[in-house]
């Protein structure tokens, strides 16, 4: 990892409106991304993480959804500001997405080698026998084996395990600068899960890849990612450097979310811990501290106003009226 920024998210919002209300599905999100870093982006299922970075590349469905509002700069460039054919130049060349589910994300009733070839003649200027060579060769990387055979089969011939595969070395193939992961490993079974993840790590590294991993397991992010940003009604509510979030948890939802993480260093007495409570409805959300239903430190100013972002020395940050001066004065 450097110290130079490639993707600055500024006070991103984007909003879905549904006929319930407006879903602030992200409401002012702010990070960094520097070359070479992994960051991990953390939180239970509808808080955020996945419209955040589909947003990053404008892959938001309008209607029902908009980007309300922020900054997404790439190089210092703003990416929701750029003309559709300039950011589809980006989306899959100097930024790539993995989805969650590879069965979904390729095409059934083409082969492998159309959908890959296809992306590296676009975006890397190939003749179509060069592409071929190139696509058959990041097959190889990703661990396919006999992979000059296996790139004209159909997705149906390949595992879950594989089909991922495929989706890694499609997402790489144009050696992006970015690569966004959004959960690669919820449809598959553990042992090729660590596989899957070794993999990535490894090909990242090996090309100088800035990787957003998007995940729900905090194993994961312990393993791979340099910083974390923990998401909470789709919000940030706290971020800092990997091993210091693990060693010191600011926000009650972070600490939450890691005594609920089974340890194998410790004996198991009774139930497993799980936060109280469920995620909020994110549908006209006041505008206080969304998770003070489930806090045991809750106190009165949480259910009035949201929390300012205080920061700490080592670097760390969380948005959490127990660190803030205007609670302690009140």
């Amino acid at each position: 990892m450097t110290d130079e920024v490639i993707l600055e998210v500024k006070d991103l919002k984007t909003y879905f409106m549904v006929d319930e209300g407006l879903v602030k599905a992200v409401d002012g999100v702010d990070f960094q991304l520097h070359r070479g870093e992994t960051l991990g982006i953390v939180g239970e299922s509808g808080s955020g993480k996945s419209v955040t970075n589909l947003s990053i590349i404008n892959l938001i469905p309008v209607p029902p959804g908009k980007i309300a509002g922020g900054q997404v700069l790439f190089h210092g460039k703003d990416l929701l500001k750029m003309p559709p054919h300039e950011i589809r130049d980006i989306r899959g060349n100097k930024i790539s997405m993995i989805f969650q589910d590879p069965m979904t994300s390729l095409n059934p009733f083409l082969r492998i080698s159309t959908q890959m070839v296809e992306t590296i003649e676009l975006h890397q200027g190939l003749d179509k026998k060069a592409a071929k060579e190139k696509a058959i060769e990041m097959l190889r990387l990703a661990g396919i084996p006999a992979p000059e055979k296996r790139i004209d089969q159909y997705p149906h011939q390949f595992s879950g395990g594989m089909r991922q595969r495929v989706m890694i070395a499609m997402a790489l193939s144009c050696n992006p600068e970015i690569l966004i992961a959004d959960e690669p490993t919820s449809a598959l079974d553990v042992t090729i899960q660590a596989q899957i993840l070794e993999l990535m790590q490894e090909l990242t590294r090996k090309l100088g890849t800035a990787v957003i991993m998007i995940t729900h397991s905090l194993g994961v992010v312990a393993g791979m990612c340099d910083t974390i940003c923990v998401m909470y009604a789709g919000r940030i509510v706290e971020r800092g450097r990997t091993e210091e979030i693990f060693e010191s948890p600011k926000h009650p939802y972070t600490v939450g979310l890691i005594h609920s993480v089974p340890r194998l260093d410790q004996e198991i007495k009774g139930r497993l811990y799980s936060i109280p409570g469920q995620p909020p409805n994110v549908i006209d959300l006041p505008d206080c501290c969304p998770f003070f239903p489930r806090c045991e430190k809750a106190m009165d100013i949480c259910k009035k106003k949201y929390p300012p972002s205080v920061s700490f020395e080592n670097g760390q940050s969380a948005s959490c009226w127990l660190y803030a001066k205007e609670a302690q004065n009140a």
